[in-house]
């Protein structure tokens, strides 16, 4: 068999390969990246069941229990205000989680069809739109995200907008690039010389294959999100009073740190699980969903 293979010059093609096999096994190849998915399967879990596993009511004050310290009673303490630090914290991911998410879709929904009109009908178009990306570019998330909360003012509402206009640029350009490598395929030509128009060549074609990279990049900018989140509210832009919102938790716990660390520690801590674990599950996507990888275990 072998010398037959040598005098025809073919080889046999290797034996298919199931993608989500293949996707199982290098996603979970990496340690850290499970540890990333349990971490973010936790936060899920306890923002869902926050009124039932919550010890306290988050909002309740009761002065004469102010700057208590952990204790059987209350695990984490409580604030200044007698307010149990822990139900807060569980509170504070149902915050975190719906600013990211939100604020993703949104900056998604806005800055991929802009991405991929613009690299596959090119032009003056294209230079429209990207110059404008370009130009938001030019400013850091968090500084145009601060800006914009700063103008709108304080709110759940306004900082989902301000992050959202700020995250905008990175989703247009990542789609862009990608859809301007695909428009040059042969299927795409097929179905130009089918009559196809470009409306369905751009949203049938292009937008399903533009999938892997931007999924890669929301799951990353999921965790800038929530960090840039935290920011705002620590700089008391962000999430109002009394809502629960961990930079808010961090902001004044700082004026305690010698007596009652645990009031800004917890959510350092819980900021830097969440920030970590979707960065890990995002470089665990990146990985599996790397069409070099295909065809491989």
């Amino acid at each position: 068999m072998a010398e037959e293979r040598n005098i025809t010059g073919f080889e046999e093609a290797p034996p298919p390969v199931s993608e989500w096999r293949r996707f199982r096994r290098v996603f979970f190849s990496r340690g850290v990246v499970l540890f990333g998915l349990i971490i973010l399967v936790l936060l899920f879990l306890v923002a869902v069941l926050a009124p039932w596993i919550s010890p306290y009511d988050p909002y309740k004050m009761s002065v004469g229990k102010s700057l208590e310290h952990p204790s059987s009673q209350h695990l984490l303490g409580t604030d200044i205000l007698g307010r149990d630090t822990l139900s807060r914290l569980i509170y504070g991911s149902r915050t975190a989680l719906m600013v990211g998410f939100i604020s993703v879709g949104i900056a998604g929904v806005i800055g991929i069809p802009l991405g991929i009109i613009a690299g596959y009908l090119g032009g003056f178009l294209n230079t429209i739109i990207m110059r404008t990306m370009d130009a938001l570019l030019c400013f850091p998330m968090l500084l145009l995200a601060l800006v914009l909360a700063a103008v709108l003012g304080g709110g759940i509402q306004n900082v989902i907008v301000a992050l959202s206009v700020a995250t905008i640029p990175g989703y247009a350009r990542v789609a862009c690039g990608v859809t301007m490598s695909i428009r040059e395929n042969d299927y795409i030509l097929s179905a130009q010389a089918m009559g196809s128009s470009d409306a369905l060549i751009m949203f049938k074609h292009i937008l399903p294959n533009t999938f892997p990279p931007l999924i890669v990049l929301m799951t990353m900018q999921l965790g800038a999100l929530i960090l840039a989140e935290a920011g705002l509210s620590f700089l008391g832009i962000g999430i109002e009073p009394p809502g629960a919102a961990w930079g808010a938790m961090v902001n004044a716990g700082r004026n305690y740190l010698l007596n009652n660390p645990e009031l800004s520690f917890s959510p350092c801590i819980a900021i830097m699980l969440v920030v970590f674990a979707f960065n890990m599950v995002g470089d665990g996507l990146r990985d599996a969903l790397d069409p070099r990888l295909r065809g491989l275990l």
